[in-house]
């Protein structure tokens, strides 16, 4: 049980890992839009808040409850969007989507957000391992003795099981 413990502690470790390498590209990212002539600052401004506050919420490994990985992801979450719309509004300033430096920040941003979903799958996976571990019997008894509690997982966030609506 203790080694199973410490591979979703190690695992949590990956996971904010890979979310302070996305926190840590957005500055840059935003400093290259800012070079773009009246870009819309309410946008910049929103993710420049969102990544504050993202950074903030940080989750005690040894106590990944429900709870705690819940506010840690819906933090993430409002990050999440505030650079889905920072992508979007690109789109209307052609000479961005033509510079090099914001087309690789861009590129590793994509990247990054790739290896978050990877490491939350596998965080989810070696959750799964302890939380069976310690709810099957015999290792139930033992568990409860010794103060194994459950661990909590990365969900879907909420309504992102519908489709979104396209309007042409």
């Amino acid at each position: 049980m203790v080694q199973l413990d410490e591979q979703v502690q190690s695992q949590w470790a990956q996971v904010e890992n890979v979310y302070q390498r996305r926190a840590d590209l957005i500055p840059n990212l935003v400093a290259s839009v800012k070079g773009a002539a009246n870009f819309e600052q309410e946008t910049l401004t929103q993710v420049i808040e969102a990544r504050a506050k993202a950074s903030s919420v940080q989750v005690d490994p040894t106590k990944l409850t429900p709870e705690s990985i819940q506010k840690f992801q819906e933090a993430q979450g409002q990050l999440s969007q505030s650079l889905g719309r920072l992508l979007v509004t690109v789109e209307r300033y052609p000479e961005l989507k033509a510079n090099q430096n914001f087309l690789e920040l861009q590129s590793q941003l994509e990247g990054t957000e790739n290896r978050i979903t990877v490491e939350r799958q596998k965080f989810n996976t070696v959750t799964q391992d302890y939380n069976s571990k310690i709810r099957t019997f015999p290792n139930n008894l033992t568990a409860g003795l010794f103060g194994f509690q459950k661990k909590g997982y990365f969900q879907a966030e909420a309504g992102s099981n519908k489709p979104p609506k396209v309007e042409f």
